[in-house]
């Protein structure tokens, strides 16, 4: 009765071994070692001893599904040996490399900043420890993925941003055609688009695009949508921006870019299919420390966009300003006295190739505040400048006027606008008292004066047809100084693709007074 009063638990008993037997791979830590050993000196035995022994211990079993159970267990052994071997020879090689460099991890992670995005790339592929060192963020501070021919996509310029986090300072994207070196003062090709780049590397987009319909190496309008990912952390410390020739970006994804870069300092803009308008407003709302801006224009001359408000607005809202680059725009001399008139601690102005402009903007500006700390001015290639008003310059800079000015950069490939008919009546030379008297004034200023041998402008109307900016030159050399102080002016004959009109009909007319000290510079012609 007492037995039967027991409750179940108590009348359970402690397993036989009979009926668990335990797992034959069972052992203890040593055993496994000293048989893995064991096992592992028969590496030196001849390969055909190894197989006979495997195969008379598959011939003693019995069944063809224990033979196929064994032979599934050789090959998952000797899968996990050769893993395991190849984790081991990894870890030694990390230890080997790290007694081996010299250097620290912090000191490793400071080099490894220091090298260009390319170069950081090759550098960890190289080994674990490297590959480790390399994921810091400050190894990506700096991205540069300019490339010669598109090679860059959304992707990778994601995992760079990611990777920087809110260490990013600097970024550059697009693609960048190779030119040659020049001074200060000379002017490369209008754009380098994304068309030159393709002619110059035999690269076809129409081949791009047959490839599976996949564009894989083509940077998209959303490839800058990663700076404002994590509440804008990776771009909110961004300094410098620059963009080169990414075809399909367009205003909205350009602005929203912006809007997530509120410290940028330097922002850099080439060959994009944006409005200058619209981007000038945006960098006025979000960038409100820049210093530099650089625009080039994908379209010579046709990019009118720009109004005397959002000029007033850029200068109110960025008075840090001391670079302005407006390069191929269509610009009066009205927007751009505002410009310079309003950054007071502008240094350096380049407008060229710039339709409209003649140079009256620059009249009573160099004693005023804001034209007054020019060292650098550059009106290259600049179709309406006018001889006139280059002689007024010069006359200004006799008086004492831009006493900073170092370097002034006046070349034409079609010469200087006369007072008269610009497209016909040009200029291809200056009057050579005003150049000898400041040279001799001011023996530190570079005059770059670089003009086409007479009547090559007329002779241009046979080439309009001819692919935009194609060279016809002649070996030719800059303007430079003579022993005796006076100037020689080179010559060259070259040709670009221009439009019969002047490009100035919605300008101011000539009784609009530019030097005026007016606030009323509104867009009212």
């Amino acid at each position: 009765m007492d037995t039967l009063l027991l409750s179940p638990s108590s009348m359970a008993k402690r397993p036989c071994p009979s009926q668990n037997p335990r797992p034959p791979n069972h052992l203890n830590l040593l055993d496994r070692d000293h048989l893995l050993e064991t096992f592992l000196d028969f590496s030196d035995s001849p390969p055909f001893a190894i197989d006979l022994s495997f195969e008379r211990i598959l011939d003693s079993r019995d069944s063809d599904a224990d033979q196929t159970k064994l032979i599934d267990r050789a090959l998952q052994l000797g899968s996990v040996l050769l893993e395991a071997g190849k984790r081991s020879a990894r870890r030694r090689a990390s230890k080997h490399n790290s007694i081996a460099w010299a250097l620290p991890p912090d000191l490793t992670i400071k080099v490894f900043s220091m090298l260009d995005t390319q170069s950081l790339c090759y550098a960890a592929a190289t080994c674990s420890m490297f590959n480790k060192c390399a994921m810091d963020p400050s190894c990506y501070a700096n991205i540069d993925l300019t490339t010669v021919v598109p090679k860059v996509n959304n992707a990778v310029v994601s995992t760079m941003i990611h990777r920087a986090g809110k260490a990013l300072q600097s970024l550059k994207l697009g693609v960048v055609v190779p030119g040659p070196s020049t001074s200060l003062g000379s002017c490369q090709p209008l754009v380098y688009t994304i068309r030159n780049s393709v002619d110059v590397s035999n690269f076809s987009w129409n081949d791009k695009r047959s490839r599976q319909g996949k564009e894989s190496s083509i940077l998209s309008r959303s490839c800058l949508s990663p700076l404002g990912g994590d509440s804008g952390a990776p771009g909110a410390l961004l300094r410098k921006l620059h963009l080169y020739n990414i075809e399909r970006m367009d205003n909205a994804s350009l602005c929203g870019a912006l809007a997530a870069c509120p410290s940028l300092i330097d922002l850099e803009i080439v060959g994009l299919h944006v409005e200058l308008r619209q981007t000038l407003v945006s960098v006025s709302a979000n960038c409100h420390l820049i210093e530099r801006l650089f625009f080039e224009s994908s379209k010579s001359g046709r990019d009118d966009s720009l109004k005397s408000p959002a000029c007033i607005e850029l200068v109110n809202n960025c008075p840090h300003v001391t670079s302005l680059s407006l390069r191929g725009f269509k610009l009066h001399d009205y927007k751009v006295r505002i410009l310079i008139k309003g950054f007071r601690k502008l240094k350096y102005v380049d407008f060229s190739t710039s339709y409209s402009i003649t140079g009256s903007f620059l009249r009573n500006l160099g004693s005023n505040t804001g034209g007054n700390l020019l060292e650098v001015v550059i009106l290259r290639d600049c179709m309406h400048l006018k001889v006139a008003e280059v002689d007024r310059l010069l006359n200004a800079v006799l008086s004492g006027d831009f006493k900073l000015l170092r370097h002034l950069d006046i070349s034409n490939r079609e010469g200087l606008a006369s007072e008269g008919d610009w497209y016909y009546e040009r200029c291809y030379s200056l009057s050579v008292n005003p150049l000898k008297q400041v040279l001799e004034q001011r023996p530190h200023l570079c005059i770059l004066a670089e003009f086409p041998s007479e009547g090559s402008f007329a002779d241009s109307d046979q080439m309009f047809d001819s692919e935009p900016y194609s060279d016809i030159s002649l070996p030719s050399q800059m303007s430079t100084h003579t022993s005796d102080g006076s100037m020689f002016v080179s010559f060259s004959e070259s040709s670009y693709n221009s439009d019969h009109g002047s490009g100035n009909e919605d300008a101011l007319d000539a009784s609009y007074v530019l030097y005026e000290e007016s606030s009323d510079e509104v867009e009212t012609y």
